[in-house]
């Protein structure tokens, strides 16, 4: 009973202690019923929470938004109106431009916005390049990396990372929607010639060497398409099922993204397959099962992204608020969307009613101001 009696007093004094050590430091003891994760998040960064403080519902909602801009480069009017956070340009934004006129068009969009943009393309080599398209940027596209790894391996495929590096850098594009983290060995499969074309281990090493690569160079990234895009059909234009087993996700598809997390991935990028083996009911982008993944199974403190949400996949399917206001719901921080005109009203209007609480905005974007902030696009130091 003495034993006892010592044991428990012992137990209380730490107990004790570690109240009086949060105390002390202001860090809130988390509830009975929060996660790790929701505790850890709790823990502001004083830079961060300045930024916060100093933005309306209808700036922080911006942060929220990578707008499409699919045919050209937006407006300064344009980011402004809508408080974009990032924008996403595409292949057609290029047609007839040259570095300097869209750097000029990048730095003006910057100076005009209270904070500077994200602005990404997908280079990803091979079947997928926006820049390198054109000659007026780049002698010749940028190869496939499975045809780089074939050929020279993973050195060569980071010194390709490298140079797509400087090369976007140097037209004010700071970030690149790379690398594809699927699996796919079967020609026939949708994602085939975007993948790497390896198996799980030599993926894993790819993802993680990528995620290195362009943190050298202070570019940001994103792992995509989680949970892995297998062999499902395109969702451009609808649903694409996927009924691999749950075991098969865990010990292959997902182990590429697992090793870019541990390397430091920023972002993650999610599809909008349906996966059946976590949720036959929603496609992966809306599912907070998904999402849960991510942050409490894979510990991923970064920034998740949706695919683009102008798809067929989604907008045909939730035409009031285009998917938006459920992504937010499902744990997404960034809606990268072609129809930011829509969806952001809808998403103010979610806050305005309850239907998504300003602490739930807030959460995200702390996530997209942190980012902005490693990036050098905020000075933090200032505030």
């Amino acid at each position: 009973m003495k034993k006892k009696k010592i044991i428990t007093a012992t137990v209380i004094t730490a107990v004790l202690l570690v109240a009086a050590l949060y105390a002390a430091t202001n860090i809130p003891l988390p509830s009975q019923n929060a996660t790790l994760t929701e505790f850890l998040d709790s823990r502001h960064d004083p830079q961060v929470e300045a930024l916060l403080d100093d933005m309306t519902i209808e700036e922080k909602a911006g942060q929220l938004f990578m707008g499409c801009f699919y045919t050209t480069v937006p407006s300064p009017e344009t980011v402004k109106k809508y408080n974009l956070g990032m924008a996403l340009f595409f292949g057609k934004s290029f047609t007839g431009a040259t570095p300097n006129s869209i750097l000029t068009g990048i730095k003006a969009i910057q100076a005009s916005s209270k904070i500077e943009l994200m602005f990404a393309v997908d280079e990803e080599g091979g079947p997928v390049n926006r820049v390198s398209l054109y000659p007026a940027f780049r002698s010749s596209e940028f190869r496939a990396p499975r045809d780089i790894y074939t050929q020279g391996g993973m050195e060569a495929i980071v010194s390709d990372i490298h140079e797509k590096n400087a090369l976007l850098s140097s037209i004010g594009i700071n970030l690149n929607l790379a690398p594809v983290c699927d699996i796919s060995t079967v020609s026939s499969d949708f994602m085939y010639s975007r993948s790497l074309g390896q198996n799980a281990a030599v993926t894993s090493q790819y993802a993680a060497e990528s995620v290195m690569a362009y943190r050298d160079d202070n570019m940001g990234c994103s792992l995509k398409h989680f949970p892995g895009y297998g062999n499902v059909a395109d969702t451009h234009n609808g649903f694409a099922v996927d009924n691999r087993s749950l075991e098969q996700l865990h010990e292959v598809d997902m182990k590429p993204f697992e090793a870019g997390i541990r390397a430091g991935a920023p972002s993650v990028l999610v599809s909008h397959n349906i996966v059946s083996a976590i949720d036959g009911n929603l496609p992966a982008s809306l599912s907070p099962r998904i999402h849960r993944i991510l942050r409490e199974d894979m510990d991923f403190k970064g920034v998740i992204i949706t695919d683009d949400l102008s798809m067929g996949a989604i907008a045909d399917y939730f035409p009031k608020s285009g998917g938006a206001v459920e992504a937010i719901m499902a744990g997404n921080d960034v809606l990268c969307t072609g129809e930011y005109k829509k969806q952001y009203p809808a998403v103010l209007a979610a806050v305005a009613d309850g239907t998504i609480s300003e602490d739930r905005i807030d959460q995200s974007v702390r996530r997209v101001l942190r980012w902005k902030i490693e990036l050098g696009l905020i000075d933090a130091s200032s505030n």
